[in-house]
């Protein structure tokens, strides 16, 4: 699990280098996306080795927070309103 967990965290640190560096908005958006996503998957696997399962729960959130965000800014990239 801790070679997960580290193969996970350096994922993460390509990813930010992604979002820094991304050519475009889209390219930028979809990096930071996918560091969501990772940062569920550190949780999991933290909740799992801590025996916390609290973790587990803050995964959740962060999976409805991102998923709310990327859409709002996918809408704004598009130019349409969020009444849309």
């Amino acid at each position: 699990m801790i070679i997960l967990l580290v193969i996970l965290i350096i994922s993460c640190f390509l990813c930010l280098y992604r979002a820094g560096k991304g050519p475009t908005v889209p390219d930028r958006m979809v990096a930071i996306d996918i560091l969501g996503i990772l940062a569920v998957g550190v949780c999991a696997i933290l909740g799992y080795i801590l025996n916390l399962h609290f973790f587990i729960d803050i995964a959740l959130a962060w999976i409805f927070i991102g998923f709310i965000g990327t859409i709002a800014l996918a809408k704004y990239l598009e130019g349409r309103s969020l009444n849309d």
